[in-house]
């Protein structure tokens, strides 16, 4: 089934001298690869032969390519993209220069496409349109390069390394893993900008497995270059009896992956990617510990989102729970104003809800360790319930009846850890299992 345009239709809209121009219309990309997968096909694009910017006009289509002539169909807001072919002229995934003719042949430009499963077109009449075998790799589930011409954009690497996160049953055709391996060594992925790295890492933290795009970005070598503080905790050691797994960089893995089966949002997973940063930069005479690592952590990651321009709910996220997600683990141990402390540390009192989001990357930094993926973990809910009764205590009130301003942050704190002592007994009883350094 295809969704091309009905031509007398957009006749009978009123379009100015609108006629079919000899234009053929194709349904390309993801929409034809999904359907072939049997997934649902949520966006359509289409390329359009033989046409030109101003025949689309014509007949109501709205120009919003800037770059390259794309337009939007006036009622389905579809995108319809002219025929193109692409010369490379830069580094960079901007360095191209753009050819749009009505000349240019729908092979040619399925030809500058990224990976074989994405270089099908489908006709209007529903025949499939296939010169790069596109059909027999996702029969075979390999992600295969269409051309040569795949070197010349180093987003194709991010893009792949994403595509393995969403499709878990594919692997990567050698030859492409090679090639991937030359961009990198030829510095390519340096000249990509860091918006667009983090739209594409974005993306892959939220597909099924995000851990299968950090497999393939380390696997070529991209991963050293645009995300070294991460690249680096692999192969460093951590305490067996806490981590089976033992290598943090497995870890890491581990816990986005469980972060992405509960269905977390995209600040718990770049938090959970990152809580741990730290570690990597440990002296070798004191592994497999990692004593300050949480400190360490913290400034590796200001560095991160500084150069990465991460926004603002996924930065601040990051940085409470690599300060303080060691913490998590010793409540039950903690007197009534130490918890206090905690709570307020991680403006848990003012920002609930970003606490809640704390307490869940503990939760998959708990269960993202072999053996311990079921660890009961009560005190978290403890903490969710503290919150809430210390928010009960009524700080206005507390703060008129002092006469002395100065007083009145001491005042509100120790109501607060009075009325915690009354209903809970410090050190709490419920003991920690396991603890997750």
């Amino acid at each position: 089934m295809t969704a091309s345009v009905a031509w007398p239709d957009v006749v009978s809209r009123g379009a100015h001298n609108a006629k079919p121009y000899g234009m053929q219309i194709y349904t390309v990309g993801g929409a034809v690869r999904d359907r072939l997968l049997g997934l649902s096909v949520k966006d359509r694009d289409h390329v359009v032969v033989g046409s030109t910017p101003e025949a689309m006009v014509a007949l109501g289509y709205r120009p919003v390519g800037k770059d390259f002539p794309v337009f939007l169909h006036p009622e389905s807001n579809e995108e319809y993209a002219l025929a193109r072919t692409e010369r490379k002229t830069a580094k960079g995934y901007k360095g191209f220069v753009i050819h749009a003719d009505p000349e240019v042949t729908l092979e040619q430009d399925l030809a500058r496409r990224d990976l074989t499963i994405n270089a099908i077109a489908e006709a209007e009449d529903g025949q499939l349109i296939d010169p790069y075998h596109g059909q027999a790799d996702i029969e075979a589930r390999v992600f295969r390069h269409v051309s040569p011409a795949f070197s010349e954009d180093p987003v194709r690497i991010l893009r792949v390394a994403r595509f393995a996160a969403r499709f878990t049953d594919f692997t990567l055709a050698d030859e492409t893993l090679t090639l991937m391996r030359h961009m990198v060594e030829e510095g390519e992925v340096d000249a990509l900008v860091p918006e667009r790295v983090w739209q594409e890492l974005a993306r892959g933290l939220m597909e099924a497995k995000p851990s299968r795009m950090f497999e393939v970005l380390r696997a070529c070598g991209a991963l050293q270059r645009i995300l070294p503080e991460l690249d680096q905790l692999f192969g460093v050691p951590q305490t067996a009896k806490y981590h089976p797994e033992v290598d943090t960089g497995v870890h890491i893995m581990l816990v986005i992956d469980y972060a992405a089966a509960q269905g977390f949002s995209l600040p718990i997973r770049f938090a959970a990617l990152t809580h741990d940063l730290g570690k990597g930069t440990t002296p070798k005479d004191v592994l497999p510990r990692h004593i300050g690592h949480e400190e360490r952590s913290v400034k590796l990651l200001q560095q991160v989102v500084k150069r990465m321009r991460v926004p603002n709910d996924c930065k601040d996220l990051g940085l409470v729970v690599a300060r303080f997600h060691g913490k998590v683990h010793q409540v039950c141990e903690m007197r009534a104003a130490t918890v206090l402390t905690f709570l307020q540390e991680t403006d848990a009192l003012r920002q609930p809800q970003r606490f809640r989001d704390f307490l869940s990357v503990c939760e998959a930094d708990a269960r993202g360790r072999t053996g311990f993926e079921q660890q009961e973990l009560p005190y978290f809910q403890l903490l969710l319930d503290i919150l809430k009764l210390v928010q009960s205590v009524d700080a206005g009130a507390i703060a008129q009846a002092q006469t002395e301003p100065s007083r009145i942050k001491d005042a509100v704190f120790a109501a607060r850890v009075h009325t915690m002592e009354q209903h809970y007994q410090f050190p709490l009883s419920q003991s920690v299992t396991g603890g997750s350094g």
